[in-house]
């Protein structure tokens, strides 16, 4: 993903944090926040030091990365998005986190 897609700093985790929306699954927490001035979507990954080693951490925000590509153009372009990796991601697959995923997202309405 290119920086222009990703939420980097603190406060804008904290103000989605705030003001957002969550939706939930067993394996992901989705917050969203409307942003009407932006141009394209922002997404901010957080996986806890719970769910394993750095390596296993990375591995899950490398295969939500890959799923979000999958449905980027489906995605509402002005909003800002943060999911949070929740424990039993640590042990699926690439294609089990990948219908989580779409499942939390069609839950919070965000795509079809």
């Amino acid at each position: 993903m290119e920086k222009r897609y990703r939420v980097k700093r603190n406060e804008d985790f904290q103000k989605i944090f705030k003001r957002g929306k969550s939706t939930a699954n067993r394996q992901f927490v989705v917050y969203t926040l409307d942003k009407r001035d932006q141009q394209n979507f922002r997404v901010g990954l957080s996986v806890g030091k719970k769910l394993g080693n750095a390596v296993t951490r990375n591995r899950i925000k490398r295969l939500i990365r890959e799923a979000l590509q999958e449905v980027k153009d489906q995605l509402p372009q002005d909003k800002d998005y943060i999911i949070i990796a929740r424990f039993p991601t640590a042990e699926m697959s690439h294609s089990e986190i990948q219908k989580s995923l779409f499942h939390v997202l069609k839950r919070a309405k965000l795509i079809q």
